[in-house]
């Protein structure tokens, strides 16, 4: 089978092209969103936001109580996964003063997501994101994105995509302030 050199040069340079393409951008990105070793202990970014119900929800309204903040959108099938254990740990956990907080980062509307988190059975806040608080996150390029945020607003840690369920125990129990146990 002969091929035409012509179509091989195009091909080549559509992939050089997308090649330094992602290159860049994951330069750039790299130099707005902080790796968990700089965040660690820094006072997590602040917001005002939309509940489903359209009361207005702040970060700093939750001081006093250890956070999950998780970003996640409708069509994101790992969110999916999440979310059902997510509903237990607010559950189990809840009671010690821990509260999870949903971020929606899709366009869908109100109405979609209030009847996505409802067939979900979420029982806890769902947020309308807004890409600023994105930003003030470091830039929210996987969904899910997860902030462990302690007592007194500073965050512990930050996971990307789905997790075990394991890993979120592990760090609600350092958001509330407990001890964790090393895996053997």
């Amino acid at each position: 089978m002969k091929r035409n050199p012509l179509v091989l040069v195009v091909v080549g340079a559509i992939v050089a092209v997308m090649l330094w393409s992602g290159i860049h951008t994951a330069r750039k990105n790299g130099t707005h969103a902080p790796i968990i070793g700089q965040i660690r202990g820094q006072v997590a970014p602040d917001f005002d936001l939309k509940s489903l119900d359209g009361k207005d929800v702040k970060l700093s309204d939750l001081r006093g109580k250890a956070v999950l903040l998780n970003f996640w959108a409708t069509y994101c099938g790992p969110c999916k996964i999440e979310m059902p254990w997510f509903v237990e740990l607010q559950k189990e956990y809840g009671p010690q003063g821990f509260q999870i907080v949903g971020v929606a980062m899709d366009d869908a509307s109100t109405e979609d997501i209030d009847k996505f988190a409802k067939d979900m059975g979420v029982n806890y806040p769902i947020l309308l994101g807004k890409e600023a608080v994105g930003d003030s996150y470091g830039g929210i390029n996987v969904l899910p994105t997860t902030f462990f945020i302690d007592r007194d607003g500073k965050l512990v840690a930050r996971e990307f995509g789905l997790q075990s369920r394991s890993v979120f125990v592990d760090h609600i129990k350092q958001a509330l302030g407990q001890t964790v146990q090393a895996q053997k």
